[in-house]
């Protein structure tokens, strides 16, 4: 096998791989090793652990224990000392320490006082209290991935240096090598395995492959002090509120921000514009001097000197900021490890190793997968957008529920116009504009309470109890808890449950499976058996290649050889299609179609009044479906529920939703 990329991800990957057995591993990079000129060569080096993902706390985790074996020259554990400015950022602290603790990592929140004996630069009047993670530190990338090489190559893998790969070969659908470039020529080293570890150049060489990559460089500052009175090492500071973080250097410290503006780099424009290396490209000290000021605000000591030595260091983003772990749709064996940060290298590798050697990992990889990304999320704009709002956004406090802001909106039902006249709040999921309550429906919330006072009002107050009130008790959210949420939601549900409801389900994948070998397809694919007569829908779940549950499907048989399956994303998509044998097809249905959710008690008396099908239960059993229509439109009807009440989900093309919508 090949991997592109002699970075600490490639070194890492190499050593995890050979440690497993494979031993024919050649690691190709275009610059010297190992200092090769990506962003391993000018990394600042900081591995902090706590993550509002498992699975990035998890990455981060198992680099530092593995670093940390390499030896102090390779990894300096001196913890991590996250520091609030503002109520807000200590309000955060807390919430992070609930991460830390649920994902196994030790963590403790700190008075100002223990801040400033970590750091005794810092001006403690300023600082609120912190979050202190003693096992975070601080990793030589050159020096990791010179050590983890060495290992490698102990075991029988071989590092070029000087080797520019200019293609991916491949046959029948199969990479099979890649096309280089030297001082001697041109040649190729076959492979039957490729993976692409190449960091910022990641989209160039997925377009010799056919893939597109969907990272964009952009830069990031970092300068240091000038000489400072001894200090002790302290930890790793990082200041979120004015977007700083800090690391000593000797007797000086490094100062890293990310509070300019954002700077993407063309892929065409990484070497043109390098300076020292590729990925560092000349210091525009007025993108530095505000954040200076905010430097020396928290670090009074910093005003006797002036910073030095400042780059603008090239690294990635991705459009969820989440690494790239996957193999190509479209090229067996092409695989990718892109858009990985120090912090996260050797999780990642050992993650790719553990998939490459024994077909799945103990990491859970799904929010990392290659594949999570629709076709609309993949456009040069949407990339470069996403990915500048990334780098605004890497060290604000993110809400879980927060939309992207923008470009908005990107994918929209039908029924989209009538929901916004029905005053819709929207969030934002897979690029689709996804209504989460009314605000036309402000009556109904009046009417619950009403109904809940009423309910009470014989009831003397000391013997309600604390559960007397459940739903005006949920009303009851702080600022943080009350963001994108509000109470309306819970009487669209209390609707839902007493009368009728409409639900726009048009976002949810939509996948058709066909030809004669379908049914065995999906059969040998999940576990629930699909195999049933036309007409029935089975709730099943789709399993990874060692037994494990990747997804829950509903699958609707519509013939003998064609069948409906409503999946959860674009992962789904990419398994079935990688997986289907010849003769069987696989297509993504959800551009172009949309449905509606009709669900709740009076579903059956909305419904039966507008349709030539037969609504009964006899007529209509639950995990059915039928062909009919709703008014003039021509609809797929599945008996299917999400809300525990009566229902059906109508499925039509787009150019009739509008109209299904207005017939109901």
């Amino acid at each position: 096998m090949v991997i592109v990329g002699a970075g600490i991800v490639g070194c890492a990957l190499a050593d995890e791989l050979t440690e497993r057995g494979w031993t024919s591993v050649t690691v190709v990079d275009q610059g010297p090793l190992f200092t090769a000129g990506g962003s391993s060569s000018h990394a600042p080096g900081l591995v902090f652990q706590t993550n509002p993902s498992r699975t990035m706390t998890a990455f981060a985790a198992y680099t530092v224990s593995k670093y940390a074996a390499l030896g102090p020259s390779c990894f300096q554990q001196v913890g991590g000392l996250e520091v609030a400015t503002t109520p807000e950022r200590w309000a955060d602290l807390h919430r992070k320490l609930g991460w830390a603790e649920s994902w196994g990592v030790e963590a403790r929140l700190i008075d100002a006082g223990e801040c400033a004996r970590l750091w005794p630069l810092l001006d403690r009047g300023k600082v609120l209290g912190g979050l202190h993670v003693p096992s975070d530190g601080l990793a030589a990338a050159v020096a990791c991935g010179e050590a983890q090489a060495a290992r490698a190559t102990e075991r029988g893998a071989r590092f070029l240096p000087h080797h520019t790969v200019v293609g991916v070969e491949q046959r029948g659908g199969r990479v099979t090598g890649v096309s280089v470039v030297t001082s001697g020529g041109h040649r190729t080293i076959p492979a039957d395995v490729v993976v692409c570890a190449a960091g910022f150049w990641g989209p160039s060489i997925g377009r010799m492959a056919g893939l597109t990559v969907p990272l964009q460089p952009l830069a990031h500052q970092y300068a240091r002090s000038g000489p400072l009175p001894p200090q002790p090492q302290g930890p790793i500071l990082r200041h979120q509120d004015r977007d700083l973080y800090f690391r000593r250097h000797g007797d000086r410290i490094g100062i890293g921000s990310y509070a300019h503006r954002p700077m993407p780099v063309a892929q065409d424009e990484i070497g043109l514009k390098g300076t020292t290396m590729p990925s560092v490209q000349a210091f525009t000290e007025e993108d530095f001097e505000p954040s200076w000021r905010d430097a020396v605000e928290l670090l009074p000591a910093l005003a006797e000197s002036k910073y030095a030595d400042g780059i603008n260091g090239v690294f990635s983003f991705t459009p969820d900021g989440l690494p790239l772990i996957g193999e190509a749709p479209q090229l067996d064996g092409f695989w990718v490890a892109e858009a990985v940060w120090v912090t996260h290298s050797a999780g990642v590798a050992r993650a790719l190793a553990e998939v490459l050697v024994d077909g799945r990992s103990g990491f859970d990889l799904h929010e990392c997968e290659l594949g999570r990304f629709e076709q609309a999320q993949l456009s040069p704009a949407f990339v470069e957008e996403r990915g500048r709002q990334n780098f605004i956004e890497v060290y604000d406090v993110i809400h879980p529920l927060q939309p992207m802001e923008s470009p908005r909106p990107l994918r929209t039902s039908p029924f989209h116009v009538r929901q916004r006249e029905l005053g819709a709040y929207f969030l934002e999921a897979a690029g689709w504009e996804r209504p989460h309550w009314f605000e036309s429906n402000v009556p109904l919330l009046e009417d619950l309470v009403r109904r809940r006072r009423d309910e009470y009002a014989d009831v003397p107050e000391e013997a309600r109890g604390a559960a007397a009130e459940p739903f005006l008790g949920a009303m009851q959210r702080d600022a943080w808890a009350g963001r994108y949420w509000s109470p309306i939601a819970a009487a669209e549900s209390w609707a839902t449950r007493e009368r009728v409801a409409l639900y726009d389900m048009t976002p949810l994948k939509r996948i058709e499976v066909s030809g004669p070998g379908a049914a065995a397809f999906l059969q040998r694919m999940t576990t629930n058996n699909v195999d049933k007569k036309p007409g029935s829908v089975t709730y099943t779940l789709m399993l990874d290649a060692g037994g494990g549950i990747r997804s829950d499907l509903t699958v609707a048989r519509l013939d003998e050889e064609t069948f409906q399956v409503g999946a959860n994303g674009n992962l789904d998509l990419e398994w079935l299609t990688r997986h289907a044998p010849g003769g069987v097809r696989v297509r993504d249905l959800t551009p172009g179609t949309c449905c509606v959710g009709v669900w709740g008690p009076w579903a059956r008396g909305l419904v039966e009044g507008l349709t030539d099908m037969d609504m009964s239960h006899q007529g209509f059993p639950y995990f059915t479906c039928k062909s009919g229509y709703i008014g003039h439109v021509s609809v797929l009807a599945m008996r299917v529920s999400y809300v525990g009440e009566l229902g059906w989900e109508f499925y039509t093309t787009a150019d009739m939703g509008l109209k299904l919508w207005d017939t109901l």
